[in-house]
């Protein structure tokens, strides 16, 4: 995508906004719907850890995590509350986390992030490979144009000593060096959906689901995607 068309690139419109709805929907299909996980491979015990999104914790992610529960994998939250930005602590924490799962597991982790919590696994992936399994991000901000999301003005009243680098950002839109899978929705009305798709690569690919920003944690087709992936093979 050139230069002109990233500028283009907006936030999600009101009416998508609006749609966000859906997700109590989809939260409720998933409960009430139980056939279509029988049918999904597997797990070989492996560790993964799942990353919320802004102003989630580990309450959000644990309807994905129950599920990858019982497909065998040790699926583990964050445990830092709810993410309302990256910080010291939080960044030390993390850093910290990767390394503990991998040996207390003796396999390499798995890293699951939604909306911002992408963007934080993609980073530790980046700064820690040698840790890390794969990477799966649903519908975060990760290319083109950071700000291109209705929570940016959310998320600079949280965060007010935040200024952002660009330079350091479009460095951070090549991906890390472990498999990733971009998770994204074209009605998406929180992130614009072009932001949530790597950049083609060798260890990238993007797959398109339908369904709401709010409800990709809990959305049949996306843990049918993820099951999917965490059942293959490592990548040495």
């Amino acid at each position: 995508m050139s230069v002109t068309d990233a500028d283009s690139i907006k936030a999600p419109s009101w009416w998508l906004l609006l749609l966000e709805g859906r997700a109590f929907t989809e939260y409720a299909s998933l409960q009430l719907q139980s056939a279509w996980r029988r049918e999904l491979p597997r797990g070989d015990g492996h560790p993964v850890l799942v990353i919320p999104g802004m102003g989630g914790s580990d309450r959000s992610t644990q309807p994905m995590r129950r599920v990858l529960e019982r497909l065998g994998y040790d699926a583990h939250g964050w445990g830092q509350g709810r993410n309302l930005g990256m910080n010291k602590r939080t960044r030390e924490n993390l850093r910290s986390l990767l390394p503990a799962l991998h040996k207390e597991n003796g396999a390499k982790v798995s890293l699951i992030g939604w909306s911002l919590g992408g963007v934080f696994v993609r980073e530790m992936a980046r700064q820690q490979p040698e840790h890390v399994r794969r990477v799966f991000t649903l519908g975060s901000p990760i290319n083109h144009r950071p700000d291109a999301t209705n929570v940016d003005a959310i998320f600079r009243r949280l965060n007010p000593r935040y200024t952002p680098d660009l330079e350091a950002f479009r460095q951070r839109c090549q991906p890390p060096p472990v498999p990733c899978t971009a998770i994204y929705s074209k009605s998406d009305g929180i992130v614009a959906w072009q932001t949530s798709m790597e950049n083609p690569a060798p260890n990238t690919e993007n797959v398109e689901v339908s369904g709401s920003h709010f409800g990709l944690g809990h959305n049949p087709r996306v843990l049918r995607i993820i099951a999917d992936r965490l059942a293959q093979p490592i990548q040495d």
